[in-house]
């Protein structure tokens, strides 16, 4: 019936452009990058408990949005990689590796879900602002600010995302 890896292609093509999007929409407000960075964006860092199509998609929006808002190659490549972690994270927690492709194991594993993204970038990004950017202010400082960046964009936003995907998961996720 339907081709399983044009579907994982189309949405992680998908995932990547909305994230690229709102990136670079809330670069407009001066909120995607600095020592201060709510990223809407990363609330959609929660993708991955319900396909892991937005492992590589979450991957590439970041790699892409960080580009296009003008961020340094250490900013590009770790930011993104902190994206990468996060997302793998709750892939992880989303209890599909365990379980095979069907429903996370415990409604339970969806409050863990904005944990591993808000973790790989409060603990990377830090460091390149710090060390590439050299911002004025101090790794605990910036791990403060970003982490609360992340609390808001994926532990919030994220997370009222996740409740809303989650009533129509076998609709917009299926395989």
């Amino acid at each position: 019936m339907r081709n399983k890896k044009v579907l994982f292609i189309v949405q992680a093509a998908v995932i990547a452009a909305v994230y690229v999007v709102l990136t670079y929409f809330i670069s407009a407000f001066n909120l995607a990058s600095g020592a201060i960075q709510v990223r809407i964006s990363e609330a959609l860092c929660i993708l991955p408990f319900f396909t892991p199509a937005a492992i590589p998609g979450l991957f590439l929006g970041c790699l892409l949005g960080n580009l296009l808002t003008g961020g340094i190659i250490w900013d590009v490549v770790f930011g993104s990689l902190a994206t990468l972690l996060g997302a793998l994270g709750t892939w992880l927690i989303s209890g599909r590796t365990r379980q095979g492709s069907g429903a996370p194991s415990s409604a339970k594993c969806k409050w863990l879900a904005p944990l591993p993204p808000i973790a790989a970038n409060t603990l990377i990004v830090p460091f390149v602002l710090y060390y590439a950017y050299h911002f004025p202010g101090s790794i605990p400082y910036f791990m403060l600010t970003v982490g609360i960046g992340e609390i808001i964009s994926c532990g919030i936003l994220g997370f009222i995302l996740l409740n809303v995907l989650n009533r129509y998961k076998k609709y917009i996720f299926t395989y």
